[in-house]
Order: structure tokens, then C-alpha cells, then sequence
């Protein structure tokens, strides 16, 4: 199966501040499906390092009050197009991220707190109909559930 994978999970420096989030599990996850890296902050042309962001309803906005919704839109863009151009049927993503996060992302606050929601591009894939995963469930993927198949 091919896997979009949060490229800061497969070890690029490209989060915000500029480091990676590297997951050991991953090499065994390659061996098994074939993982296509994506940023979408990087894709939406965001410089690493750069000001953290935050989903605040429709809008994704910087610590220092800087509207990168835009940004994120074009970033989500790619990577549906890469989905769609590489027949992914899923996705492993940074949790909590603003593009990235499913299920919890942080509040807009800038204060660490969770709530529930999805960031754009996590967001975005589900609707594509594209099973998302946080780097906390990679053994689901890893372990290669039946209903995965390779492509």
C-alpha cells in the first residue's frame, strides 16, 4: 500500500522549528508499504524554521498574529494531489499539528491546550475518503491490518 507519511515523522527537518520527529517504526513500516513524504506547510511555501501556527476555526494564524491560511491551503493542495496521483488509501501524520493533527489539534491559544478537531490537510484527506492516522497509531499500520491491501 502507499502511505502518505508526515515527512518531520520520517526524519526531515521541516517542522516548525526546524527539527524532525523522527519514529523509530518507521523502518519497518517501509519495508511493508511504500511511504510517500509530505509537509504541507513546506509545500505551501512556509520557510523552516518559522513562527509556530495554530487552527482558529477557518483560519490558521501565527503566534505573532500572521494569517497563513493561504499557505496551508496551497500545501493542502499538493498533498491531495500527490494522494491522488500515488493511490494512497492512507495517511500517517503528526498528531496535534494544524495541518497534520486528527482527532486533536491545539486551540488557537497558543497555550498548549488540546481540543477536539482536525487540522486542514488531515481534514481535507478524510473527506477524500483516506483513512488518517497519528504517529501513536502507527502499529495499526505497521501490522498490517486485513483490510489494507497493496496497490
Amino acid at each position: 500500500m502507499r502511505i502518505l507519511v508526515s515527512a518531520c515523522l520520517m526524519g526531515v527537518g521541516c517542522r516548525y522549528d526546524g527539527k524532525s520527529n523522527q519514529l523509530p517504526q518507521l523502518e519497518q513500516l517501509m519495508k511493508q508499504h511504500t511511504c510517500i513524504p509530505v509537509c504541507p506547510e513546506i509545500f505551501g511555501g512556509l520557510p523552516t524554521p518559522r513562527v509556530p501556527a495554530e487552527r482558529q476555526s477557518s483560519k490558521i494564524m501565527t503566534q505573532d498574529g500572521q494569517d497563513v491560511t493561504q499557505q496551508f491551503v496551497r500545501g493542502t493542495a499538493e498533498v491531495l494531489r500527490l494522494a491522488d496521483l500515488y493511490h494512497c488509501k492512507a495517511a500517517l501524520l503528526k498528531e496535534r499539528s494544524p495541518s497534520c493533527g486528527s482527532g486533536q489539534i491545539y486551540d488557537g491559544t497558543f497555550t498548549k491546550t488540546l481540543t477536539e478537531g482536525d487540522g486542514l490537510t488531515a481534514e481535507m484527506l478524510k473527506r477524500k475518503g483516506i483513512a488518517v492516522y497519528g504517529e501513536s497509531q502507527i502499529g495499526e499500520l505497521v501490522n498490517d491490518r486485513p483490510f489494507f491491501f497493496s496497490i
